[in-house]
């Protein structure tokens, strides 16, 4: 039983170098690949980040699979510990294999070349559109998209979104939903309304000083339901 638990250790180990290569923070992949591997079901917002990159999703469903596979042959296992036969040799074959492979795929060399191979692949296989949105939007560590609600005592009501953003600023509004409409064009010359969305893409910093009201308002809307 020790053998096979130091055997799903290391895929977990493999598996979490391998969604870190493709741009995964390590806490969120350590908890994904955990999640995914025992069929926990967490449906978290990371989550998103691994059904939404091509690259992830099959490392998703290889930990899915080996899930099921590990989880009957642990049960397997605890009926031969009853017999003389615990092929202690073939899991310690095994097991070096697994280690091998972990020291490998986490050494430098390794990593840069795993890491080019699969933007590699991300780019040539597949539409600009799949690929993830941070990847395409994030340039800068503190880019965002964020969404911003119009409330009824808001100061940008029936303000001209041209005299709220200045040329100099670094937020662009990619459109603004009223209703049922969604607005794209002309955009510098829309007033906004009370109710209104604006779906925002830019500097963090920049969009929590300009609409620090409106953002106060959502999370105390947010906090009470």
């Amino acid at each position: 039983m020790l053998l096979y638990m130091i055997i799903i250790a290391l895929v977990i180990e493999i598996s979490v170098t391998l969604l870190k290569m493709t741009g995964l923070k390590s806490k969120v992949a350590r908890f994904q690949v955990i999640s995914m591997l025992t069929g926990t079901g967490f449906t978290t917002d990371e989550s998103k980040s691994i059904i939404d990159h091509p690259v992830r999703r099959k490392i998703s469903m290889f930990l899915i699979l080996f899930g099921v596979f590990s989880l009957a042959v642990i049960i397997s296992s605890i009926s031969t510990l009853l017999s003389d036969d615990l092929r202690l040799t073939e899991l310690s074959i095994i097991i070096g294999i697994l280690i091998v492979l972990t020291v490998l795929i986490k050494s430098r060399f390794m990593n840069n070349r795993l890491s080019a191979k699969m933007k590699s692949e991300m780019y040539n296989h597949y539409e600009l559109w799949e690929h993830p949105i941070e990847d395409i939007l994030f340039l800068e560590d503190d880019d965002v998209l964020m969404k911003i609600d119009i409330y009824e005592k808001s100061e940008y009501i029936d303000v001209k979104v041209a005299d709220i953003l200045s040329q100099e600023a670094d937020i662009n509004i990619l459109f603004i939903e009223s209703g049922e409409v969604k607005h794209r064009k002309e955009l510098c010359e829309y007033k906004i309304k009370m109710g209104d969305n604006l779906f925002l893409y830019g500097n963090k910093k920049e969009i929590e000083e300009t609409f620090s009201n409106e953002i106060e308002v959502m999370k105390k809307k947010s906090a009470e339901e």
